[in-house]
């Protein structure tokens, strides 16, 4: 779904717990997602992420620690959870 406003394109995308926390990390890398949403098989949003560039890259791991226990938490609890990807179009993606 693209938003003409905010210029934003959302994906949903259907993650294995096992995977989920290199998905995420893998996404807070690429500078043109802009937010993670990882919602529960109900649809209910369980964790909102808002992202910037390289988020956890760097010192920011320490301060992204608690959102990542979360994700963890989420990974543990759920199979497989739905996870709405929030890009910028006009950044380059990280491939």
């Amino acid at each position: 779904m693209t938003d003409q406003n905010n210029e934003v394109v959302t994906e949903e995308v259907e993650v294995s717990s096992d995977n989920l926390m290199d998905k995420v990390k893998a996404w807070a890398k690429d500078a043109s997602v802009k937010r993670v949403r990882i919602k529960e098989p109900d649809g209910d949003i369980a964790v909102d992420l808002p992202l910037t560039v390289g988020a956890l890259a760097g010192g920011a791991l320490v301060l992204a620690a608690p959102a990542l226990a979360i994700v963890g938490a989420i990974a543990g609890a759920f199979a497989k959870v739905t996870v709405e990807v929030v890009r910028d179009p006009n950044e380059p993606r990280e491939t």
